[in-house]
């Protein structure tokens, strides 16, 4: 029989669980081994995915499958009766709320057990049947598509669930989704018998905790593991694959890690659902002939150092960096599949750049003689993960950057080798003045990197052609927008390599002689490039006409002025909140009733009165007063004194201000210090 449901399409014999609408799926007219519906249930598990669907996945091109073309039905039928039914993920919930409990119910026949989940203190329980409610009220009940996870707080128990989502493709012939929304159900009737202090920090906790409500670029999937690149699953042993997801998952990937525990620990394999945190949306189809080529990007968050474009610089003294990004360019054509990843992060050294009101702030080295060993743990962690590793450096020469770029190029004088290369290129003076066209010159560089280290390549029959052995590893200051520029320059000259060796591509042919594709690929890169840039600093990137049109336009000079204002005001003003909310998500900052209340309020004197707004008002009125009295000056001369002292009262409290300027920012409340 073949059954759909909840977007995803199963194929299977009477094996599989049974489900109150069991009198509907052996429907005769649903038997896949018959003709013509043979044909309809081979059409319908095309991976091929519609942007539009929500609920649910139709047959129009979007993303492409990982996998090589599909094989007969028959041979489908027998790979998922294979399927352990009790690794299978819950898919649709019904969750009740009853006055002292909530209760989710599986309606997709994967579980028979109930999950309970109490108001008072957050307590969860596995039952056979819906408890009874006491209430007269009739009980809300709605839909969930998901498990986020559990938060503990001071006094209560946050429980975080998809309430909506978007099918946007497929993976290994999976459907993935996206986050649409999430909602936070608060377990916390126990605040009722807490102190008025601990009422106190769970209304400031709570209020952190909203933020994963507002949270971007969220992606999950049921069934296929989102987490590892195609190299990585390819060799994932079948023992591996026997494991709930939550096991096969990498866990730097899983963006939600930290609220799954509670789940881990109650054993609720059928409800521990992985989210990702990064970009999945970038995808082209282009026509070449007679064969289709098709291009998807995904990026990959990593959670060990998340946080914001300020409050989250260079590394830890473990060797994990901010803006940690694993990008995986996959192309599908002429039946082989190919896979190429390459990485982004922060400088990877002890160094700070703490907001004070400035354009921008300066670059502060912490700890400066722990610098190769930081270097050392960070480069040793990605040889272990990917191989041999080409790092390459687009910083400015000189100023504070170069500053920072030395020190960079110092620490990794120990650490040449022939797996571990470093090369230089101020991208800012080579490709300065609209001559992007010069990071050719780059590319003349690491060639022969590239060529050595390959990509990974699977042909129509599903076997390793070819592996990648190696990564580039590239950064800037805020591995946003010349790291994007960049990467997407090596991502071009690899699509070209594969489609030369698949047979589409002449040996000397390139992509910008095929203006579809080549307008295409500029797309997809701009859009990538904007999600992760959306998730580290609040704003698209800048330097997208580069990507999206390989020059820069006027309108782009414009979009890139109002995307650097709005990174000023979200740097200075809001970040510092948001970094505490992110903190608190992934567990980087654990709430206990025994710390010190006093690291949740800002220091006493004239730092507890900091406030921007007042100091500008103040500065207003001066202006104004000394206007005023300035006027008054031809009839008595005492107005000149007066006009004088509120315009010094102006200056002074600018000056103040100017010379003060991180206690006017919005601050990190919870992990003041960093290192």
């Amino acid at each position: 029989m073949l059954m759909r449901s909840s977007g995803l399409l199963f194929v299977g014999h009477s094996s599989f669980p049974s489900t109150r609408n069991s009198s509907f799926l052996r429907s005769p007219f649903l038997d896949p081994t018959t003709s013509p519906n043979r044909k309809r249930a081979t059409r319908l598990l095309q991976p091929l995915l519609s942007p539009s669907a929500r609920h649910s996945c139709s047959p129009r091109p979007l993303l492409t499958s990982l996998t090589p073309p599909l094989p007969p039905v028959n041979q489908i039928v027998a790979a998922m009766e294979k399927v352990d039914s009790r690794q299978r993920l819950c898919e649709r919930m019904r969750l009740w709320e009853l006055p002292d409990q909530y209760v989710i119910e599986p309606t997709d026949g994967i579980s028979h057990s109930l999950l309970t989940i109490s108001r008072v203190d957050g307590s969860i329980k596995q039952t056979g049947e819906l408890p009874q409610s006491s209430s007269v009220r009739a009980p809300k009940i709605r839909t969930v598509y998901g498990l986020v996870g559990v938060m503990k707080l001071i006094a209560g128990s946050y429980v975080v669930v998809i309430t909506d989502r978007e099918c946007v493709g497929t993976y290994m012939g999976h459907p993935i989704y996206k986050v649409t929304s999430l909602e936070i159900l608060p377990c916390n009737q126990s605040l009722n018998t807490s102190t008025a202090e601990q009422k106190k920090m769970e209304t400031e906790f709570s209020e952190l905790l909203s933020a994963v409500e507002r949270m971007y670029g969220l992606y999950f999937s049921y069934n296929a593991n989102l987490t590892l690149s195609a190299q990585r699953l390819y060799d994932l042993g079948n023992e591996s694959k026997t494991l709930p997801l939550w096991r096969q998952a990498e866990p730097r990937f899983i963006w939600n890690n930290y609220m799954l525990e509670m789940l881990i620990d109650h054993q609720l394999d059928p409800y521990l659902l992985p989210v990702i945190q990064g970009n999945i949306l970038s995808h082209f189809q282009s026509a070449m002939g007679k064969e289709i080529i098709d291009v998807t990007l995904i990026a990959r968050r990593c959670t060990r150092r998340t946080g914001t474009r300020m409050w989250r610089r260079g590394a830890d003294p473990d060797g994990y960096v901010a803006n940690f990004v694993e990008t995986e360019q996959i192309v599908h054509a002429k039946g082989f599949t190919s896979s190429f990843v390459q990485v982004r992060g922060s400088i990877p050294l002890l160094w700070e750049q703490v907001v004070d009101l400035s354009y921008k702030p300066p670059f502060r080295v912490v700890r400066p003689e722990e610098a190769p060993r930081v270097a050392e743990r960070h480069f040793l962690d990605l040889r272990k993960r990917y191989g041999s590793v080409l790092a390459v450096d687009l910083v400015n020469k000189h100023g504070s950057e170069g500053r920072l770029s030395e020190k960079f190029a110092n620490a990794m004088q120990n650490l040449f080798s022939e797996d571990v290369k470093y090369v230089h290129f101020d991208f800012h003076r080579i490709c300065g003045h609209m001559h992007f066209d010069r990071l050719s010159l780059l590319y003349d560089q690491i060639a022969d990197y590239l060529n050595k280290n390959g990509y990974f390549m699977l042909n129509s029959a599903g076997e390793k052609v070819k592996e990648q052995h190696g990564v580039v590893r590239t950064n800037c200051i805020d591995c946003l927008d010349r790291t994007n520029v960049t990467q997407s320059m090596i991502g071009r000259k690899i699509l070209e390599s594969q489609l030369q060796q698949v047979g589409i591509f002449s040996e000397n042919e390139t992509i910008s002689t095929h203006p579809n594709i080549d307008e295409s690929f500029k797309k997809v890169w701009a859009s990538h490039g904007d999600d992760i840039s959306m998730q580290y600093a609040g704003t698209p990137a800048l330097k997208r006409d580069l990507v999206r049109h390989g020059k820069q336009t006027v309108p782009g000079l414009i979009a890139d002025g109002w995307n650097a204002m709005t990174r000023y005001y979200l740097n200075n003003f809001c970040d510092g909140t948001k970094q505490d909310a992110i903190d608190l998500l992934h567990g980087h900052y654990i709430v206990s009733v025994s710390r010190d209340m006093s690291t949740q309020s800002p220091s006493g004197g004239v730092e507890a009165l900091a406030s921007l707004p007042l100091a500008l008002g103040l500065i207003l009125v001066g202006l104004i007063f000394s206007t005023m009295s300035l006027r008054q000056v031809p009839n008595n001369l005492r107005h000149l004194l007066f006009s004088l002292l509120w315009a010094a009262m102006s200056i002074a409290i600018a000056a103040y201000v100017r010379g003060n300027g991180r206690m006017f920012c919005n601050r990190p409340r919870l992990n003041k210090r960093q290192y």
